[in-house]
């Protein structure tokens, strides 16, 4: 009876491992925001990221709920 406890607990743990590392992670940076703007119901806004030196600028659209952040450019 031990044995089969003992079994299942290394299981469950060796499972949790398992789980832990296969988690993928976001790619979390400090960035710096450098301004806002608005126009006709669209917003944007800059951000510098001084790890890259690369400024990012991203824009919502009129309904809010769409974020697009792929326009970038390095600073020299």
């Amino acid at each position: 009876m031990i044995r089969i406890a003992g079994f299942v607990a290394l299981a469950a743990i060796f499972t949790y491992g398992l789980h832990a590392f296969a988690q993928t992670r976001a790619d979390v940076r400090p960035l710096t925001p450098i301004g806002t703007s608005s126009s006709n119901g669209i917003s944007f806004a800059w951000f510098y990221d001084s790890s890259e030196r690369v400024v990012v600028a991203c824009r919502v659209g009129h309904a809010g709920d769409t974020l697009d952040c792929k326009a970038r450019t390095t600073v020299q």
